[in-house]
């Protein structure tokens, strides 16, 4: 019996050894310590005319007096641009 449990664990030693040699990890989700955390890439806004978010660096930019207001796309700048314009021929 005594001879079976040494046997499993060299046994299980010798797959975990074998397993990290054949497959290191590559990505660990573990912060390494001294390793710098990724800066944020991109900051999420909103669309004031669809309300969906879209990455800041992807907006189209409108220029409205003292306000710029940015757009997930051109289709809904237009459109923000027609309802507006529908609101002041009211």
């Amino acid at each position: 019996m005594i001879r079976f449990i040494i046997l499993a664990v060299v046994g299980y030693i010798a797959y975990r050894a074998l397993k990290s040699w054949m497959f290191p990890e590559s990505t660990s989700s573990k912060p390494v310590v001294g390793q710098k955390t990724r800066a944020i890439d991109d900051v999420m806004i909103k669309d004031p005319y669809c309300e969906a978010y879209f990455p800041k660096r992807e907006a189209v930019h409108l220029r409205l007096e003292d306000e710029v207001l940015m757009f997930c796309s051109t289709r809904c700048k237009d459109k923000f641009l027609a309802a507006r314009s529908e609101e002041k021929d009211l």
